[in-house]
C-alpha cells in the first residue's frame, strides 16, 4: 500500500487549501466514493474522498464522474448535514492514514453546529463516516461494520465512534537517534520489515528507499537515512512522483532512488500525482464492476465465433477433398462384387493414375459396401455444396471477431460513460436486448465526448474510445487534410491530430496513443498506419466503427503510458489556464 502515513500527511498538507471553502454540492457516483464541489479562494474544485476497498485516497481531482439518477442515503446524509457548510479544519490523526474534516454548518433548528467526516484509509476496510463530534455519535458511513463483522468495533448509525485499534508503533518523526538503533534487533531479519513494523505511516515502499539510502546499512548510515527522510517529510519537502519500474508504478512523495532503473514522472503537487497514479486504476475496476455483464456477453460471443470459424475451416478443408471422395465412390461402385459386411479397407488401382498405382479407400466395416458408397457420395454431394457457401460465412464470422476484439478492446479502455455507449450499440446491433423499461425515450446528444491530448507542440489530438466515438470523429468531426491514425491489422482507437502541419514529434506522439489505445497495448514495436482522413471511407453496410483506407504509411512505436499521461496533463493545464 504506497498511500502509507507520509502521503497521508503531505494530502493533508495541501488540503488546508480548502479551510474556509464552502461546500457547494455533494455527489456519491459509486457506493465508495464521495464528490464535494467546493468553492475555496475564487475556484471551484472537486474534492475526492473514496473508500474503495482496491484503491482509497482523498485529493482534489479534475476527474469527470457519472452520478446514479437517484442519491444513496449516505449521500442524502451528508447533503442534509454538509451542504453548504464551511471547511474549518483538514488534519491527519498522528502519523496514521485517518483525517478529520470538520465542517462547521447550520441545523434544522438554524443553529451552529459542527459536523466531523472522517476518511479511514485502511485497504478493504477503508471507510468514510460522518459524526457529530459534540456527542462522538456515528451519523452514518459509507461502509456499515456491524457485531457480525467485527466484535471489536462496529461502525453503524447511532453508535458512539471508537477509532481503528492502535498497533503501538512509535512516531517516525519524534524519534532519537538512541531509541532508533535500540528498536532495531541487528540480527532479526530484515530491517525494512523491521522499520515497517516499529514505526507508524511508514509503507514497505518507504522503508526499501530508506535502506538503499544506508548502502551497507550499519548503525550510522541507517539512522542518517533514516534521519533525512524524516526531516524531509517534517519540514514537508515533499517529492510527488510515479516510477515505473520493473512493469509496474510507484508513487510517493519521497524521491524513490532505489528505483532508479525505472522512468520517474515528477508532479508539482501530491494531488495531481494521486490522480495520475488512481484514475485509470480504479476508473478500470469500477467499469469491470459495473460492466461486468458486459465484458462476459461480449466475451462469450467472440468465442462462439471462434469456434464458428473453426468447424467452418473444418467444413472447407473436407470440401476442398469433394473430389476424392468422388472416386472413392466410383472405385467402389466397380469394386462392389468384391466387397463384403466387415471389410475396413478397398485395395484397388486407381483408374486416374497414369502410373497405374494402386490406392487404399478406407471402410465402415459395420456398414455393407453399398451403404459405404451412399457414405461417400453424401459427403461428396454435401462437400461440393458447401463450396459456395463456406468462404462466405468465414467472411463473415471473421468480421464478426474483429468487431467483437474491437469491443473488448473500448472496454479495457472505457470511462461509465462509454460502457454505455457500448451497451447502447450491441443493442442497436441485434447483439443484446434493450433492458431498460419502455417509455418516452430521451433525445440524445448526437456528439459523443472524445478523449482530447495535446502534443508536445501544442497541437490537439483526439481519440475514440468506442465505435460510436470512432465514427463521430472520423466521419463526421475531422476534416479531410488532418490526419488519422490507428494500429495496423489490430482492434484499436481512432486517432486524428488536428493539424494540417505538424512535426515528428507530434506524429510520434498520436501514434503512441494509437498503439496504446489499441489490443497491443502491453507489446512493442506496434505498427500504426496513417494517412489523411479523406482518404479513410466505411464501406456500404459496414459495422460500427468499421473503415477501409488507402495511400497509409506505416511507422512503429512503443507504447509509453508516462507519455499519454504527460500529453492528457498537458490539456489539463491548458484547461486551468484558460479558465
Amino acid at each position: 500500500m504506497a498511500f502509507d502515513g507520509v502521503v497521508t500527511r503531505s494530502v493533508a498538507r495541501e488540503l488546508h487549501k480548502l479551510v474556509g471553502g464552502r461546500i457547494s454540492k455533494i455527489h456519491q457516483p459509486h457506493h465508495s466514493d464521495i464528490i464535494m464541489q467546493v468553492r475555496t479562494q475564487g475556484e471551484t474544485v472537486k474534492f475526492l474522498l473514496s473508500a474503495n476497498p482496491t484503491y482509497p485516497r482523498l485529493h482534489i481531482t479534475t476527474e469527470e464522474f457519472t452520478n446514479p439518477l437517484e442519491a444513496p442515503m449516505f449521500c442524502m446524509l451528508l447533503r442534509k448535514h454538509c451542504e453548504g457548510g464551511v471547511i474549518e479544519s483538514v488534519r491527519q490523526i498522528g502519523m496514521e492514514r485517518i483525517i478529520h474534516i470538520d465542517v462547521r454548518t447550520r441545523d434544522e433548528l438554524g443553529d451552529t453546529a459542527v459536523r466531523r467526516i472522517i476518511v479511514e484509509i485502511m485497504g478493504k476496510h477503508s471507510n468514510i463516516i460522518l459524526i457529530d463530534p459534540a456527542t462522538g455519535i456515528i451519523l452514518d458511513s459509507a461502509m456499515h461494520v456491524t457485531l457480525a463483522i467485527s466484535q471489536y468495533r462496529q461502525v453503524t448509525p447511532g453508535r458512539p465512534y471508537v477509532t481503528p485499534p492502535s498497533q503501538d508503533k512509535r512516531d517516525p518523526l519524534t524519534v532519537t537517534e538512541q531509541a532508533f538503533i535500540s528498536s532495531l534487533d541487528w540480527n532479526g531479519g530484515r530491517l525494512d520489515k523491521q522499520i515497517v513494523d516499529g514505526y507508524t505511516g511508514i509503507s514497505p515502499l518507504l522503508a526499501k528507499e530508506i535502506l538503499h539510502r544506508a548502502g551497507l546499512a550499519n548503525r550510522e548510515s541507517l539512522w542518517a537515512a533514516f534521519s533525512q527522510v524524516m526531516k524531509a517529510i517534517s519540514d514537508h519537502a515533499y517529492v510527488p512522483s510515479i516510477v515505473e519500474a520493473n512493469g509496474k508504478a510507484y508513487f510517493h512523495v519521497v524521491e524513490l532512488t532505489h528505483l532508479s532503473n525505472g522512468v520517474t514522472t515528477p508532479y508539482p503537487s501530491v494531488q495531481e500525482c494521486l490522480q495520475a497514479f488512481y484514475e485509470g486504476k480504479a476508473l478500470r475496476d469500477t467499469v469491470k464492476q459495473r460492466a461486468h455483464d458486459l465484458i462476459r456477453f461480449v466475451t462469450v460471443e467472440r468465442n462462439k465465433n471462434v469456434k464458428k470459424i473453426e468447424k467452418l475451416q473444418q467444413t472447407l478443408k473436407d470440401a476442398h477433398e469433394a473430389d476424392l471422395f468422388r472416386l472413392y465412390g466410383e472405385l467402389i461402385t466397380a469394386n462392389m462384387h468384391q466387397m463384403k459386411r466387415g471389410d475396413r479397407e478397398l485395395v484397388t488401382v486407381n483408374w486416374y493414375d497414369e502410373a497405374g498405382g494402386t490406392i487404399t479407400i478406407p471402410l465402415d466395416p459395420l456398414k455393407t459396401p453399398s451403404e459405404n458408397l451412399q457414405s461417400y457420395y453424401k459427403r461428396y454431394n454435401k462437400a461440393k455444396n458447401s463450396l459456395s457457401i463456406v468462404s462466405e460465412q468465414i467472411e463473415q464470422a471473421q468480421a464478426e471477431l474483429l468487431y467483437l476484439d474491437g469491443v473488448l478492446v473500448q472496454l479495457e479502455h472505457a470511462t461509465l460513460k462509454d460502457a454505455e455507449e457500448i451497451r447502447e450499440e450491441l443493442v442497436e446491433q441485434g447483439y443484446m436486448r434493450d433492458r431498460k423499461k419502455r417509455g418516452p425515450r430521451k433525445k440524445k446528444d448526437t456528439r459523443p465526448e472524445l478523449d482530447t491530448y495535446l502534443s508536445s507542440d501544442g497541437i490537439e489530438i483526439l481519440v475514440g474510445k468506442n465505435n460510436k466515438q470512432n465514427e463521430y470523429l472520423t466521419n463526421k468531426l475531422a476534416s479531410s487534410q488532418e490526419t488519422w491514425l490507428h494500429t495496423k491489422d489490430i482492434p484499436g482507437s481512432h486517432v486524428v491530430i488536428r493539424a494540417r502541419e505538424f512535426s515528428d514529434e507530434t506524429l510520434l506522439e498520436a501514434a503512441n496513443l494509437a498503439a496504446f489505445f489499441s489490443r497491443a497495448k502491453e507489446g512493442s514495436q506496434i505498427p500504426v498506419d496513417y494517412t489523411l482522413v479523406k482518404h479513410v471511407k466505411k464501406p456500404s453496410g459496414a459495422k460500427p466503427g468499421y473503415v477501409i483506407y488507402e495511400q497509409q504509411r506505416t511507422l512503429y512505436v512503443t507504447p509509453d503510458e508516462a507519455l499519454i499521461r504527460r500529453l492528457k496533463s498537458n490539456t489539463s493545464s491548458t484547461n486551468s489556464a484558460t479558465t
